[in-house]
């Protein structure tokens, strides 16, 4: 803990009690409570769409940053505020996964100050109207991460490629989507795909979206890998969600088919059973015994037909042809 005018190192029994008791009545009370509910203490109650302010001490950013004064709503999440400060300064190849931020308390009778980490989806204008003004200070930290080589040659032409600091739960997309903002291209996520690609057994694979590019390149043994971004040639809009099929999604499915199955095997048995007790009309009587012989002859043409079985040339494989996980070069 830096040392701050009048702060005082908690130590001993005096951090075990009192400490305790102080940041659980003047804190916890009013912090998590409010958070739950969405409303601020007393005169910080106030509607979502209202506006606040809200000082981020961003030093990590820059050497020359101080403080970067932001005007939020209630509503607006730390995620939010993150991305706001790297759009101001123009940090289009900065990951905002790298940065998350933290809430500085001052509880006055104790003398002391707290820093809390906070959630990407914790809300400041919130937590600062759980505090009198000037007791609560935000500032920008950052998280270890790794360098990630991207070829990205199909983005623009002239480049080779390009290195970005990432952190290891930064997905694939959130990473072709940095790439397109440092060229300031328009262009839909969706249309790229980025691949691993050795070149010396000469074979690349199709990363998910949800990788995290980190994590893929950390596992390498060897150093004739590489990432590199592709353009999808066939791409649709609604093609890209339909691609990655969850196990749930597909037993559903299953499931589905099997009650459909089950369903028609029923009716098929519910129109063809005819109980012999029930005495029917001459016409209609006539129509069920030529309904049985039409079936008894189809019975017999089925069993002197030769019996095959179904090897694997028989099965359709046009549902795999989608599938472009492995690619071969």
């Amino acid at each position: 803990m830096q040392g701050t005018p009048g702060a005082i190192k908690a130590s001993g029994s005096y951090s075990s009690s009192y400490i305790s008791n102080a940041v659980s009545s003047d804190y916890s009370r009013g912090f998590v409570q409010n958070e739950n509910e969405g409303a601020g203490v007393g005169r910080g109650r106030r509607a979502a769409q209202d506006e606040t302010t809200i000082k981020v001490y961003a030093n990590c950013l820059r050497p020359d940053i101080e403080y970067k004064t932001l005007s939020i709503t209630y509503e607006t999440t730390c995620r939010e505020v993150v991305q706001n400060l790297l759009n101001k300064y123009r940090m289009r190849h900065r990951d905002p996964r790298l940065f998350y931020m933290t809430m500085e308390v001052t509880v006055r009778r104790a003398n002391v100050r707290t820093i809390l980490p906070l959630d990407e989806d914790a809300r400041p204008a919130v937590l600062q109207s759980c505090h009198p003004r000037g007791d609560s200070r935000f500032s920008l930290q950052t998280r270890r991460g790794g360098l990630v080589k991207i070829y990205d040659s199909a983005l623009m032409s002239g480049s080779k490629y390009k290195s970005l600091l990432v952190s290891e739960q930064t997905t694939v997309d959130e990473l072709i989507q940095m790439l397109l903002s440092c060229y300031s291209s328009k262009e839909r996520v969706e249309q790229f795909s980025l691949y691993e690609v050795c070149e010396g057994e000469e074979y690349q694979r199709k990363l998910h979206p949800d990788d995290s590019p980190l994590k893929v390149t950390q596992r390498w043994t060897s150093a004739d890998r590489h990432l590199r971004i592709r353009r999808n040639p066939d791409y649709n809009p609604h093609r890209r969600k339909s691609m990655w099929a969850s196990d749930s999604s597909i037993s559903m499915a299953m499931s589905r088919l099997n009650l459909h199955g089950d369903h028609r095997s029923i009716n098929q048995q519910s129109r063809i059973v005819v109980p012999h007790t029930t005495q029917l009309p001459p016409l209609q009587l006539s129509r069920v015994q030529q309904q049985q012989q039409q079936q008894q002859q189809q019975q017999q043409q089925q069993q002197q037909l030769p019996s095959t079985p179904i090897s694997s040339k028989h099965v359709s494989t046009a549902a795999y042809n989608d599938y472009e996980n492995y690619l071969f070069i």
